[in-house]
């Protein structure tokens, strides 16, 4: 729905008003803003009605593998860590008088062990962004170019409005010439 405003004293501006209905929970017309449903009760998803845009699809597509890498790096890396410590505890025990194969094992160990945490945290992490990023796109794009649209639409009618006006007093004047001669 838009409503436009004409000021009289200078014709070249023009308001345009426009709120946006969409039906809601069994709710039709009920007014929202910024994907959420003033009137309560409305929920903002996590993908559109029409389904994801081309860039919410590339996303995930390049975001779910490297995520996923990530996170079979940090298994494996934990793995082999808690593979290496059980093996190299009963040597540790056998030669303790030994000190620098112990500090060397101990170090191996401790850098297993932060290693897997950092891969398995920068796995999260990417997918963490990656659901904060599909919600940023789909929140602000389709809003804006609604709204681009019912301003370019509601321009073009006004437009119209005064170009039929303006021949009409064209031909208004045109006919007083004629019947004056």
């Amino acid at each position: 729905m838009a409503t436009t405003t004409i000021d009289h004293r200078s014709p070249h501006q023009v308001q345009v008003h426009t709120t946006t209905t969409q039906r809601i929970e069994g709710r039709a017309n009920a007014p929202r803003r910024g994907g959420y449903d003033v009137s309560g009760g409305g929920v903002k998803t996590l993908f559109p009605e029409k389904g994801p845009s081309t860039s919410q699809i590339l996303a995930i597509l390049a975001g779910i593998p490297i995520g996923g890498t990530l996170l079979l790096l940090s298994g494996l890396s934990l793995l082999g860590t808690l593979i290496g410590l059980a093996i190299a505890t009963p040597v540790f025990i056998f030669f303790s008088p030994v000190i620098v194969p112990a500090a060397i094992t101990i170090a191996l160990a401790v850098t297993g062990i932060l290693t897997a945490g950092a891969c398995g945290l920068t796995g999260l992490m990417s997918l963490s962004w990656i659901i904060s990023y599909i919600r940023q796109v789909h929140g602000t794009v389709p809003e804006q170019l609604d709204s681009a649209k019912q301003r370019v639409a509601d321009m073009a009618d006004y437009v119209g409005q005064k170009t039929k006006d303006a021949g009409q007093e064209i031909q208004n004047k045109a006919q007083d010439v004629k019947r004056s001669s």
